[in-house]
């Protein structure tokens, strides 16, 4: 028996069940667009928030009741969780999972025992994968929690904490390769600066992509095939941090050359945080060919800062399912859960409960958004308003063919006068909302 072991495994009984330990509307292989449903998601739960969170907040310690937690954690407390959480995947069925390193592994005081304990408890990870046939979506280097890292890592001011962060990526990476994990993340959390005062800001810049450099250098050198992810996030716990959102990631990118090398994870919690949509960071990432994966979660809308709560709008969501459809679906990349329980949720159970309806919700967009497409309403409203861009000017200009005092000539020869023309907007909204009934 684990702390999880009480719920029998979670199954779809559809829209009518009253059983809440159960799918109403993900069937995982229910064929969507030529795909299953399983594979348009590819969902995946985070070691770190279900297994390691113990519920604090900055006025109060933990409320969960996660035995294998204390401020040392023993080898036989890192398999204890390993056990649990692996039992929890496997009753709740889903593919995938991801993990950071110092989330999984007995304490380390030193180098040398942070590889030695990331080794024993990742061997031990296959074995349970190979049994259960689960795979690792991700897998990341923890570089913000220790205090040797409360001034960056890779924007540290100082090289040794540098190389201690470089070692643990190492470490972490060549982990993710032994395991078939199909990414590999990046998570800046304190990479920035609380003051402009005390900061190098250029020179922490050109830190940061040298490491990321020799981050892409060291996975062609061991021939680690997956993808490397940065994941946005503007502040917090750092009052500024370099990746704050898409366009940031991609600028950095574009000054180090690197943006055939390395994609986003997108968070929804940190899009908002940014002041954008989700959506909009989707979009710009496919824009910008920079798409990777997505953290799924929200925020709560009269909060400041990342509460990381469980999904449970589809309709807020559908508008980047169209997005991902478009995309043909993920590449590597998956919906990792990077969310974490209420501290009053204080019941083993309540860690399925929020998962099932997450996933539930993720299902539902899904469904909604593969409607839209279908139906191609939204994609002529589109069309029809960029429809003039077909025209031989709008040819010309796209392909660069005129220049500015040409196009300028042209317009004073033909006596433009163009009258504006509806966006539409309001039924653009409706067919969202019209489509959301699942």
């Amino acid at each position: 028996m684990t702390l999880f072991s009480s719920i029998e495994p979670v199954r779809y009984e559809g829209p009518e069940t009253a059983n809440e330990f159960a799918y109403r509307v993900y069937d995982k292989d229910r064929e969507v667009l030529g795909k299953r449903m399983e594979d348009w998601l590819r969902c995946a739960v985070c070691y770190w928030h279900s297994f390691n969170w113990p519920g604090a907040d900055i006025f109060g310690g933990g409320t969960l009741p996660r035995p294998w937690l204390a401020p040392k954690i023993t080898q036989e407390m890192a398999d204890e969780k390993l056990e649990a959480a692996f039992d929890f995947l496997k009753r709740l069925g889903i593919p995938y999972f991801t993990f950071h390193d110092v989330d999984a592994m007995a304490t380390a005081a030193t180098l040398k025992e942070h590889d030695r304990n990331l080794r024993t408890i990742t061997e031990k990870m296959q074995q349970k994968m190979a049994a259960a046939g689960t795979k690792l979506l991700w897998g990341t280097a923890n570089l913000f929690s220790h205090p040797r890292y409360a001034g960056g890592a890779a924007t540290s001011p100082d090289p040794e904490v540098y190389a201690w962060a470089a070692a643990q990526v190492r470490f972490c990476l060549e982990a993710t390769q032994r395991m078939g994990g199909e990414n590999y993340v990046l998570w800046g959390g304190r990479e920035g600066y609380d003051s402009l005062l005390n900061t190098d800001l250029k020179r922490e810049l050109d830190h940061y992509g040298r490491f990321l450099s020799m981050v892409v250098e060291h996975k062609h050198r061991i021939g680690f095939k997956g993808t490397i992810l940065i994941e946005p996030k503007p502040f917090e716990p750092t009052k500024h941090q370099y990746d704050r959102d898409v366009a940031a990631v991609f600028a950095f990118l574009q000054k180090y050359g690197l943006t055939k090398e390395v994609r986003v994870n997108i968070e929804v919690n940190h899009a908002t945080l940014a002041g954008l949509d989700f959506e909009h960071e989707v979009t710009a990432a496919r824009a910008y060919g920079i798409f990777g994966s997505i953290d799924i979660n929200r925020g709560d809308p009269r909060n400041g800062w990342d509460t990381d709560q469980f999904p449970n709008n589809a309709q807020e969501l559908v508008p980047a399912f169209i997005q991902l459809i478009e995309e043909k679906g993920f590449a590597t990349g998956g919906f990792n859960f990077d969310a974490k329980l209420r501290r009053q949720s204080v019941d083993a159970d309540d860690l399925y409960l929020a998962h099932i309806g997450g996933i539930d919700t993720l299902a539902r967009a899904l469904l909604a958004a593969a409607d839209i497409v279908t139906e191609r309403k939204l994609a002529r409203l589109k069309q029809e308003r960029y429809q003039r861009w077909d025209s031989d000017l709008g040819a010309r200009i796209e392909s660069g063919a005129i220049d500015l005092a040409t196009l300028a000539d042209l317009a004073v020869e033909r006596n433009l006068d163009p009258a504006p023309k509806s966006g539409r907007q309001e039924l653009a909204e409706s067919i969202i909302a019209r489509h959301c009934k699942y």
